[in-house]
């Protein structure tokens, strides 16, 4: 039996317009990618483009919280990894990481995404053939171990005695 694995998107290239003043990846396209790399799960999970426009249902992210590891450059190639951590009847909450093609870790994204009713628009429960999709995967991620980084708060940790 194979190993279980997180899902894997396709191999993107960095845009020359996506580079800062500092010469590197500025953040809000490290977002660009991990969205393009869970719109290929969404695909995946039937909730692409096509779900959105016949049935009227898609996603919206409600929290998004982005670990910046190691720079990204122009000529860089990166991959995207999804692991689903949890979900309900309404709600993924998925865990992310953006790679080298070189196989080191670039950044990592842990997202809480709500299921959608465009018609509200309104938070609504995922069709029983989607959630079906959804438990499908959870499963296979389930034996996965907690990724390291996913959980964490944004804070500044004092030592005692320090000045604050």
């Amino acid at each position: 039996m194979p190993q279980p694995s997180p899902e894997i998107s396709s191999i993107f290239a960095l845009e020359k317009d996506w580079i800062d003043y500092n010469g590197h990846l500025n953040m809000a396209y490290y977002n660009v990618l991990f969205d393009r790399a869970s719109d290929e799960v969404s695909v995946a999970l039937g909730m692409g483009p096509s779900y959105a426009a016949t049935r009227r249902l898609t996603t919206y992210t409600a929290e998004i919280h982005i670990c910046y590891i190691r720079e990204l450059h122009l000529g860089d190639r990166v991959r995207g990894t999804l692991q689903l951590i949890d979900h309900d009847e309404k709600r993924l909450h998925v865990f992310q990481e953006l790679r080298h093609v070189d196989g080191w870790l670039a950044a990592t994204s842990e997202v809480l995404t709500l299921h959608v009713d465009m018609s509200g628009p309104k938070v609504a429960p995922f069709p029983a053939d989607i959630l079906g999709n959804i438990e499908a995967m959870r499963a296979r991620h389930a034996a996965l171990p907690w990724p390291p980084r996913a959980g964490r708060a944004i804070g500044i940790h004092r030592k005692s005695g320090d000045i604050t």
